[in-house]
């Protein structure tokens, strides 16, 4: 008797295995469809902001210049945001023991925050520039 139930649970486990894996090959591959039709998409939408800027800006070079310009503009934030937060680790929570740390930490502070602000003002600068200095 309980060599048929351990040999029924045996069987039971194994037919369980298989179809586990094979639903789990199907969800991975509606997945996989999926994730391919939005990256297609992504490249689309990015290909389409390039063609924007070209068109904005009348010129190949001015719009690509500009969409490099916004992606440094978007992407600076969080960085320079990590950047604050280990500089604040550095000078608040290291610099307590070490002096030499709190310096170092107060200047990554400054670092960051000048090419934060550095990176947000230049597509501004460079929009004012190819607006007004064109003619």
């Amino acid at each position: 008797m309980k060599k048929s139930v351990v040999i029924v649970a045996i069987i039971v486990l194994i037919m369980g295995i298989f179809l586990i894996g094979n639903n789990s090959y199907a969800n991975n591959k509606a997945i996989d469809e999926a994730t391919e039709s939005k990256i297609v998409e992504l490249k689309e939408n990015a290909t389409n902001s390039l063609e924007d800027y070209k068109e904005r800006y009348g010129s190949d070079v001015y719009g690509l210049v500009a969409y490099i310009l916004n992606l440094v503009r978007i992407y600076s934030i969080p960085l320079c945001f990590v950047g604050i937060v280990i500089g604040a680790i550095h000078q608040y929570v290291i610099g307590i023991r070490k002096l030499d740390t709190l310096e170092k930490g107060l200047g990554l502070i400054v670092m960051f925050i000048t090419i934060l602000i550095i990176c947000q003002i230049l597509p501004l600068a460079f929009a004012v520039f190819v607006k007004f200095g064109r003619g």
